[in-house]
């Protein structure tokens, strides 16, 4: 391994100090403070450890972390929780007292920012009475905390006297060699004046008082400045009431029908396409998120209904029917059990699951279609389309690739460039090709219907702007919807020559097929007629129905212009989205998910790695892409699956439920609230205030962290009372060990409601163990005594399992697709090869490793660095922000290149232009 610091920075004294505690084998080496060593940041990121594997490492915390776990120290519970408060709470407050203290010489000022933190600090040791944070003996907590906290407290005017207990731990860990060895490293005897060069090169921390924008708790001091002595009251008073005042669940009977005078919620999950199987990415995009929703709805006690199903007709079915020799209704058949098994086992809650090809669908479909012909809402045009001679037909969209005349992106589809994002038309591609058999089209005219986009634009942009001020669009959906807006909408081609798909009811076009984009969208209505012949009071009902459309974010121009142009002009009374819900891209390890290539994990095969369902469920929304793509990593899995599941949650719900069983007999003691439990309350309140906030905004992401901040309150409040030595004291000791013991098993079962929309078998399971009351399941504002005193629970048994390096390492092997031969015998052979030869060698390896997918997402980053570039431009910013920003610009570009298939040009050699 190597590390790589710099002199100066702060932040390199603790891991310098954990690879000489632990004794890890590790090169140092000091580089310049720009210095980018990590090659896929765009800026310099330091500390940073490169591993043997050639993977890096470049958290501070996670580095310590990773060099106590390698030799055999695995962080507790407590210890997790002091590395979470380091980096969350005390680094906000650190920067800017440092800066203060160094480079504005304010150290009075710079003493007063950090004053509440080492007080938390001093009364947390004072409570546990031990020589360290989270131990008897020092852990990476101590290392990390004194690393931080070193350049100040070093200087004694920023240790007051009062707080002996923080004094006499950090001078303890400052007497380990490790760290004095890190002192000498780093600040090389300067102290404080060491780390001016390194700040005076970093922007000024901001020096706002309130935290930043979290779902995190301020550590112990958040009941100080968060909590009022109302709001203690208040939820004292609210758990005193018991169930006794609990609305009861609502019993779902289908049909579910909405209700007057109630919330009625209808849900969609964009309609997978019936020709594959889904992948992590396409699970979370959609249904996943909507089942989420789904079941959270449901325990707030609102009429909902959650259906989806497969989009069956089209020319990729055509295609997939062609690969596999079927037909193209045996493929639907074959793909539609394949998605409904995965769903199933990934507990996907639908109330009805169906699909598009049913006679419902084409009742539906023709009906609308002849209510926009009667209202003057189609036109009729003869279109040139290419036809492949050789295959003797029209190519549809997806049987035909080209150059995009927009952009010049080399695989742009018949009907969308997947770079630029414009639709086109595929007579409009340039250098076109049958996706068949590889020939070259030629251009021939066919007469087709088009929904007259622009006519309906002005109704469209009214509703647009109705339904985002009063719904909830994410940021993303209403950015593309917009965009589409600004451009100006084009007559939408909406008849195809295809057989495959719902005939067109006109004797003229007998033998054309509605675009499956026509009628797609149109299933969401048929699936539900399917469930119900009841099936208007949902889809025709817009003054009673809140209807939430869940997708990723490349089909939000479809559902919110095409389709709901389809329904005003269908004049019908539709029900139109008031929430749409797109995600951005998840992708795999840095890369892009493949079936053909074997890369990423799909939905038929979660199942076979033997992680529970649920647990591929909390980390899918644990990193889902709310705000920007994210990325699968099973390196991370582990660590969230350790740390937040079971070192957190889990261990916090199983120590709660063994202490009633291990003292009480199974039974939940008496309880008397004293301040603290009251405070305990009042936290637990507020975080299911802000789950419940969240969650009616679909910020699934952040709504799951107040899950997690609850069980941490419980973990620290058991830690911090510790019930299994009071319940050997005294009776006022007894009596203080039921308190906490039945406090701690309540805050259990209300975790277990609030779980339920997360993971459904891990909340069952906890309530089995506690013979939760049924009638709990229901989340309101308030956290009440679920389970009162003389409660009987069940056998408690743990929630979770520990993964291991080794099984990760066999599952990224396993999914990571087939990795070229690079041994020592094949590279000779490389360069043994005449230059001529290298080079037509490279270019058509190049084009053997093109990646269409890869190539998509890099055209989107260049887009926007290339917008980025021009900003800076416009707004004339310092030369080095802009070279900085048109490095990173010129380097995706490369990548691009390579992702394309592409040889990349060498750079041209620059010399004097002749005069």
């Amino acid at each position: 391994m190597r590390l790589y610091l710099t002199e100066g920075n702060p932040h390199c004294l603790k891991v310098v100090a954990a690879v000489e505690l632990t004794g890890s084998r590790c090169e140092l080496q000091f580089v310049g403070v720009e210095e980018r060593v990590v090659p896929f940041l765009a800026h310099s990121k330091l500390p940073c450890l490169q591993l043997d594997n050639g993977n890096y490492l470049f958290s501070t915390n996670a580095i310590c972390q990773y060099l106590f776990t390698l030799r055999g120290k695995e962080p507790s519970d407590l210890t997790n929780q002091w590395l979470e408060w380091e980096g969350t709470e005390l680094q906000t407050a650190l920067s800017g007292a440092l800066y203060m203290a160094v480079v504005q010489g304010k150290r009075e000022e710079a003493a007063g920012a950090l004053q509440k933190k080492c007080a938390y600090i001093d009364q947390s040791l004072m409570k546990r009475s031990c020589p360290f944070l989270a131990a008897d003996a020092i852990t990476v907590a101590d290392i990390v905390l004194w690393g931080a906290l070193y350049p100040l407290l070093s200087d004694s005017t920023f240790l007051p006297g009062d707080l002996k207990a923080l004094r006499s731990w950090f001078e303890r860990v400052c007497a380990v060699a490790a760290c004095r060895k890190a002192v000498e490293s780093i600040l090389k005897g300067k102290g404080l004046q060491a780390l001016k060069p390194y700040l005076q090169k970093q922007p000024a921390p901001s020096q706002r008082a309130e935290t930043p924008a979290s779902n995190e708790p301020e550590g112990g001091e958040s009941a100080d400045r968060v909590l009022t002595e109302e709001e203690i009251g208040a939820a004292a008073e609210s758990w005193s009431k018991g169930l006794s005042a609990w609305p009861k669940p609502k019993p779902i009977e289908h049909p579910v029908l909405p209700q007057p005078n109630e919330k009625n919620v209808l849900i969609t999950s964009a309609l997978p396409y019936v020709n594959n199987v889904p992948h992590l990415g396409n699970i979370i995009g959609c249904v996943l998120s909507a089942d989420v929703f789904a079941r959270f709805c449901r325990l707030r006690n609102w009429t909902t209904l959650f259906v989806c199903g497969t989009d069956e007709y089209g020319t990729a079915t055509e295609t997939k029917a062609l690969e596999e020799g079927l037909s193209p209704q045996q493929i639907c058949d074959k793909y539609h059990a394949v998605h409904a098994h995965i769903y199933q086992w990934f507990g996907i809650s639908f109330d009805h699951f169906g699909r598009t090809t049913t006679q419902r669908q084409t009742e539906i479909s023709q009906d609308i279609f002849r209510r926009l012909l009667d209202r003057d809402f189609l036109l009729q045009d003869t279109v040139e389309q290419l036809r492949c001679e050789s295959c003797q037909k029209f190519l549809a969209d997806r049987f035909v690739e080209g150059t995009c005349p927009f952009c010049n992106y080399e695989e742009a589809r018949g009907d969308q460039c997947d770079k630029c994002g414009k639709l086109i038309n595929a007579t409009e591609l340039k250098n076109p090709q049958c996706k068949i058999c590889k020939g070259t089209p030629v251009v021939k005219s066919s007469k087709h219907l088009f929904l007259d986009l622009p006519k309906l634009e002005a109704r469209l942009v009214k509703w647009l702007e109705d339904s985002m001020v009063s719904g909830n669009w994410t940021p993303n959906a209403r950015f593309i919807a917009r965009s589409w807006i600004r451009d100006g909408l084009k007559p939408r081609c909406i008849t195809r020559d295809l057989k495959w798909g719902i005939p067109v009811p006109l004797e003229e076009f007998k033998d054309k097929v509605f675009y499956v984009w026509f009628d797609a969208p149109i299933g969401y209505l048929s699936i539900t007629a399917n469930y119900t012949d009841q099936w208007e009071r949902w889809w025709k009902n817009p003054e009673q129905v809140q209807l939430y459309n869940f997708m990723a974010k490349d089909n939000v121009p479809f559902h919110s212009v095409v389709f709901p142009c389809s329904l005003l002009g269908a004049e019908d009374n539709y029900t139109l989205v008031n929430h749409l819900i797109a995600t951005e891209y998840l992708n795999y390890e840095d890369g892009k998910f493949s079936k053909s290539r074997g890369v990423g994990v799909f939905g038929d095969m979660a199942k076979e790695t033997g992680i529970p369902a649920d647990i591929w469920r909390f980390y899918l929304l644990f990193i889902r892409p709310e705000g920007q793509d994210s990325s699968f990593s099973w390196s991370d899995l582990l660590l969230k699956n350790n740390s937040e599941l079971l070192n957190n949650l889990g261990n916090f719900i199983n120590r709660a439920g063994m202490f009633v069983c291990k003292f009480f007999e199974g039974r939940v003691p008496e309880m008397e609230l004293n301040d603290d439990d009251k405070r305990l309350l009042a936290q637990a309140t507020w975080e299911l205030r802000q789950y419940l906030q969240l969650l009616e905004k679909v910020r699934i992401r952040d709504a799951l962290k107040c899950i997690l901040n609850i069980s941490r309150h419980g973990n620290q409040y058991i830690q911090a009372n510790e019930p299994w030595k009071r319940i050997k004291g005294t009776d006022a000791d007894r009596k203080r060990a039921g308190t906490v013991t039945g406090v701690a098993v309540n805050m259990a079962c209300l975790l277990s409601i609030m779980l339920q929309p997360y993971m459904p078998s891990v909340s069952a399971s906890i309530q089995e163990q506690l013979l939760a009351p049924p009638q709990c399941n229901v989340l309101t504002e308030e956290f009440v005594c679920i389970l009162p005193s003389g409660h009987q629970i069940g056998a408690v048994s743990p929630l979770f399992q520990k993964l291991e390096t080794d099984q990760i390492e066999s599952w990224r092997k396993r999914f990571g697709g087939q990795q070229p031969d690079e041994g020592p015998a094949n590279q000779s052979k490389t360069e043994a090869k005449p230059a001529a030869e290298t080079k037509a060698a490279v270019a058509e390896d190049a084009g053997k490793d093109a990646d269409p997918q890869r190539a998509k997402q890099l055209a989107e980053e260049v887009t926007k660095q290339g917008e980025v570039v021009r900003e800076l431009k416009a707004q004339k910013a310092e030369k080095a922000v802009i070279g900085a920003a048109v490095t990173k610009l010129l380097e995706l570009k490369k990548q691009l290149v390579l992702a394309e298939g592409k040889t990349p040009e060498a750079p041209a050699q620059k010399g004097k232009k002749k005069k």
